[in-house]
């Protein structure tokens, strides 16, 4: 209710004022391009979902792989975390041109974009996760003589997936922002080129019907890894 009261303030405005589609477009005005052009958009959201769901995944098994070995390997962890804070510090959007220059126009700089942004969340909640297994549990599967290994998978493994959850949540939402970010870098197709053509033409319609789609995007990307938490994490749910 609340959006679609903002939705209407917003159409208000733009009749009352009587400002320029150019400028400010109505909402219907959006809604009305998003329909009509879908035919003209879908290979451009179609691109771009490949791109997103494949840097996801890369960049998520990644997050995932480096707090694990972080994990077991305390004085890595000691070493490396450090670098991995500096490493969020740098603007994607500043480096996405040195990795054209690096790596070419090709798939892999901009699968490599969308996985600086997913892997630090997964990351850091996968850490949080590891950290936060309860004393007494490993104290009780110690006096029941488990090894690391066992303490890692019975244990701390469970105990991380909803902190390791919030980390893919983020991602999901991250990674569609990351694949429009690369698209910027020369890519033939997807939403991000749709913007930039849209812009320069002074379609400002097609901007905006961009900006939804993407949020829509990534509200499903979002939904979706929800889904999958209540299905594997049923047992925290049910307690």
């Amino acid at each position: 209710m609340v959006l679609l009261f903002l939705l209407f303030i917003w159409e208000m405005v733009v009749k009352i004022a009587d400002i320029p589609g150019w400028l400010l477009p109505a909402p219907t005005a959006i809604l009305k391009e998003m329909i009509s052009g879908f035919d003209r958009f879908s290979e451009h959201l179609l691109s771009t979902i490949v791109l997103s769901v494949g840097g996801f995944i890369i960049g998520c098994s990644v997050g995932l792989l480096v707090a694990i070995l972080l994990h077991l390997l305390p004085k890595v962890q000691e070493a490396v975390y450090p670098l991995l804070i500096l490493s969020q510090n740098v603007p994607v959007i500043v480096l996405a041109p040195l990795l054209v220059i690096w790596f070419g126009f090709g798939i892999l700089p901009k699968i490599i974009v969308i996985t600086l942004v997913c892997f630090f969340p997964v990351t850091i909640a996968a850490l949080g996760g590891f950290r936060n297994t309860p004393p007494e549990m490993k104290h009780y599967l110690l006096m029941a003589g488990a090894s690391k290994t066992q303490m890692f998978t019975k244990l701390e493994w469970p105990n991380s997936l909803p902190s390791l959850f919030s980390g893919l949540k983020i991602s999901a939402t991250y990674s569609v922002m990351g694949a429009v970010i690369s698209e910027w870098l020369g890519a033939k197709k997807g939403i991000g080129v749709y913007m930039t053509l849209a812009s320069s033409s002074f379609h400002t319609d097609r901007v905006f019907v961009a900006i939804f789609i993407i949020m829509i995007l990534s509200l499903m990307f979002f939904g979706l890894i929800s889904l999958c938490e209540k299905w594997l994490v049923k047992w925290r749910r049910e307690a």
